[in-house]
């Protein structure tokens, strides 16, 4: 998959560096992986949420903080939309 915002990925590994490691590896990841629909993530995150229009939330260090992403299986694309707490996703809307 095509990693969109990959730089918004660094900034907040950077902001949040208890979860660098597991983003850096959530990125990795996606970049090898085939993506061609949800069934395909639901395989390796099971605990990965689908929301309307292709959205993803992946929970990242024990749920402690959720990545928000599109993804555009035909297309190979994944764009990083957000990145924050547990709680700070529950104040969002996407």
């Amino acid at each position: 998959m095509n990693i969109i915002a990959r730089k918004a990925l660094i900034e907040y590994g950077n902001r949040h560096a208890d979860a660098k490691g597991q983003l850096d590896a959530w990125y990795h990841e996606a970049a090898k992986a085939g993506w061609r629909g949800p069934q395909d993530i639901k395989e390796r995150y099971p605990s990965a949420s689908f929301l309307h229009d292709n959205v993803v939330v992946f929970n990242i260090k024990g749920n402690k903080y959720r990545l928000v992403v599109k993804v555009g299986y035909a297309a190979g694309v994944v764009f990083v939309k957000w990145f924050g707490t547990h709680a700070e996703y529950g104040r969002k809307e996407f």
